[in-house]
């Protein structure tokens, strides 16, 4: 029969840290110490997510510049403010790990941003069918940040930091809003008026189940 001891290692040999082993706090290191494979990462997306935002400060500009409607606008300008707070808080959560506050280049959000600069290409000005696609792509970005902060706040809650947490979960809150805005903004009438713009080169009855 195995011992705690025994059931409790990892493939390498190891025991793995126990809660009360760690420090309060979760990021606090004595001179001697180094910071834990699950600080590192921490502190890894804690970059990934402030060059991130960043990035979004200078992109969302020609998002909105390229919208049609005053809604989607007015929508994409709120996220321009709450992006630049959402920055702030990173900041405050650099401070609290003891980092210099940095980004690391982060390949999801070039990745999404260049898809809403090939849209604003592809699309007709002042239609319908750019918002409805840029509601897509934006909405896309939404989904990274709110998967991004879901986690950020699971491993801060894993390694004690309540305060980081909290900061954290603001930021997803607002992520979480800001998507289902978009949501309302696409289903109260811009999908409905893009059907509306052009003729379609196909039978719409193949497509009714």
């Amino acid at each position: 029969m195995a011992t705690a001891t025994e059931t409790g290692k990892h493939k390498n040999g190891h025991m793995p840290e126990t809660t009360e082993s760690k420090k309060k706090g979760g990021m606090q290191q004595g001179a001697d110490e180094s910071p834990s494979y699950l600080q590192k990462f921490f502190i890894d997306q804690i970059k990934d997510m402030y060059y991130a935002e960043k990035e979004l400060i200078q992109a969302l500009p020609e998002v909105k510049a390229a919208a049609t409607t005053e809604e989607l606008e007015d929508a994409i300008d709120d996220h321009i403010q709450q992006t630049r707070r959402h920055v702030k808080r990173l900041e405050k959560i650099f401070h609290m790990v003891g980092q210099k506050p940095e980004g690391k280049k982060c390949e999801a959000m070039d990745g999404l941003i260049k898809e809403c600069r090939t849209i604003i290409r592809e699309t007709e000005e002042n239609t319908m069918t750019r918002d409805a696609a840029l509601i897509i792509a934006a909405q896309k970005i939404e989904h990274y940040e709110i998967a991004s902060y879901g986690g950020l706040v699971a491993l801060a809650l894993t390694m004690g930091m309540e305060r980081a947490a909290d900061i954290l979960d603001k930021t997803l809150a607002e992520e979480e809003m800001n998507d289902q805005l978009l949501t309302d903004i696409a289903e109260t009438y811009i999908n409905v008026e893009a059907e509306h713009e052009g003729a379609y080169n196909w039978d719409k009855k193949i497509w009714v189940v």
